[in-house]
């Protein structure tokens, strides 16, 4: 296999999304309220599918059973990582996510959840919810109890072009007029802690996972943060955000003409602005924003040709 899977998309309506996704990327989302588009998937709640070459109409997950050695044989029992892009038009819930261990346990051994983000764009003055300032679990515990959210939860400003890494345990929440391209274990498992008390259309409170989210909350909140490194190369620049336990993450910025050694078990590639094209041995394809792939294990060395944008994640 020496060419890339392009893949399309599977789009989640949320009571906080909104038309971000359609205004930004031009997709063809479901409604007013879309709020997560899962680009590259293997996990059963939302499939990527794809769109060319002779595994087309396949989606990710038969693949990673089917055809193990397109993903250099990794010995994961299910597709590792998901690529996904949030449009906060409203507030998300304050949450946190377990480790391993804990889903194991708890959630039907659901993998566990450490993600990141990159803030593709927000409105001005915008901020997420990012860890809290209890010193305790007892603490931690009083100040949920009591609701004193303002005391409890750490804000911070965020600008485009911001990452984050969020490893499991560390209390959250996008907020309004933040979208973002996130990079994450593949796990659906989320605790909701607070949820500003809203109500769906049908007057209904969202369900909220107290105990458990209390269960899995490091305390007292460390700041997990990776110092970016940059590679200045002919035609573009590589920045490495983060190399952790479950994925690395790069983003590449392409001026001109870039050369690239592919060595990993295979990459994920979501282009986020410009276009260009992608030559893979003798055949070239068109890229643009919004397109995500992956590159195979076996593809080989490629170039990327144009003035384009791209997060780039491997296990």
């Amino acid at each position: 296999m020496n060419q890339p899977l392009f893949l399309q998309p599977v789009f989640q309506e949320r009571i906080w999304g909104g038309t971000a996704l359609k205004d930004l990327f031009d997709y063809d989302i479901p409604s007013k309220h879309t709020g997560e588009c899962w680009a590259i998937s293997g996990h059963p709640n939302g499939q990527s599918v794809v769109k060319n070459g002779p595994f087309r109409g396949k989606n990710v997950g038969e693949l990673w059973e089917q055809h193990r050695e397109l993903f250099g044989n990794h010995p994961s029992p299910v597709f590792p990582l998901l690529t996904k892009i949030l449009d906060a038009n409203a507030d998300l819930s304050v949450q946190v996510h377990p480790d391993d261990e804990y889903a194991k346990q708890y959630e039907n051994g659901e993998l566990g959840k450490t993600e990141c983000w990159y803030i593709l764009d927000c409105k001005e003055n915008a901020e997420i919810v990012f860890g809290h300032h209890a010193k305790t679990k007892e603490e931690l515990v009083s100040l949920i109890e009591n609701g004193e959210w303002n005391r409890l939860l750490k804000r911070i400003p965020v600008k485009p072009g911001d990452f984050f890494y969020v490893p499991s345990g560390t209390i959250h929440a996008l907020c309004e007029g933040t979208i973002v391209l996130e990079t994450q274990q593949s796990s659906d498992t989320t605790y909701r802690l607070y949820d500003y008390d809203r109500k769906d259309q049908n007057g209904n409170t969202r369900e909220l996972h107290v105990d458990k989210a209390i269960d899995v909350i490091a305390v007292p909140h460390k700041s997990s943060s990776f110092e970016p490194v940059i590679e200045k190369r002919e035609g573009g620049t590589i920045t490495t955000f983060v190399k952790g336990k479950y994925f690395t993450v790069y983003k590449w910025e392409i001026k001109e003409k870039t050369d690239f050694t592919h060595d990993k078990q295979f990459l994920l590639i979501s282009i986020i602005q410009g276009d260009g094209k992608l030559t893979v041995g003798e055949e070239t394809y068109k890229i643009k924003k919004g397109d995500h792939l992956i590159m195979p294990s076996g593809t080989g060395d490629f170039t990327i040709e144009g003035m384009l944008e791209a997060i780039v994640p491997h296990p």
